[in-house]
């Protein structure tokens, strides 16, 4: 029996993809850079300043930080507002609750747009806890040390625990703690990604992931 859930957000359980893509290139257009790769979905995921590097081709810090400057300013303005839950997600979340999981978020979006979706989303109680990588002071540099960390503050038992994701880097996150991994195929994953862990548990649709997690509770 599984007790413990962590689960990725975007390409997860919503889809912020249109509002991300956005306000990168409003991000792009303002300050007049020319991004080197096009902004498209697979750029969604990963924290916001490696991917700025990378849509930008540039390493310098003072544009890069114009660069975010602007991307949250329109982002957590409106930007937040516009994610929508993918169909079946939260019956799935509260039917878990009912059955005494406890539920978790781990983010490699930002704390603050991502407090502003739990309450837009009046998610808030279903989670025991919702974290980003800015969550902690000083911030954690990747999301296996996040995962790590949620599972020590809350004592949570690595064959009590799965991890549920959409991308290559949440299932290193999962075997970097011992944990099982599903892996949803209806976000962002990175599609030059061909070759996964044998180990990793596949979900092409929420029926299959609602089949697996209530399964797992006996």
């Amino acid at each position: 029996m599984k007790k413990h859930i962590i689960f990725d957000l975007d390409g997860t359980l919503i889809d912020s993809a249109p509002s991300i893509l956005e306000s990168f290139k409003q991000a792009f257009s303002l300050l007049k850079v020319k991004p080197i790769v096009p902004i498209t979905a697979d750029v969604v995921g990963p924290p916001l300043m490696p991917t700025l590097g990378k849509l930008a081709g540039k390493d310098d810090s003072v544009l890069l930080q114009q660069l975010a400057t602007s991307f949250k300013a329109h982002y957590d303005e409106a930007g937040y507002k516009e994610a929508a839950v993918y169909q079946g997600i939260e019956a799935l979340l509260k039917m878990l609750q009912e059955a005494g999981v406890s539920l978790y978020i781990a983010t490699n979006k930002r704390d603050l747009p991502t407090q502003k979706i739990m309450r837009h989303l009046n998610w808030d109680s279903l989670f025991e806890g919702v974290f980003a990588l800015d969550s902690y002071s000083p911030p954690l540099t990747a999301k296996p040390l996040m995962v790590e960390r949620i599972m020590t503050d809350y004592a949570i038992e690595p064959a009590e625990t799965i991890y549920v994701g959409d991308r290559y880097e949440d299932g290193l996150a999962a075997d970097h703690n011992q944990i099982d991994f599903a892996m949803v195929t209806w976000g962002y994953a990175d599609q030059s990604v061909t070759t996964l862990k044998p180990n990793w548990l596949i979900c092409p649709d929420v029926k299959v992931l609602q089949d697996l997690l209530i399964g797992y509770q006996g």
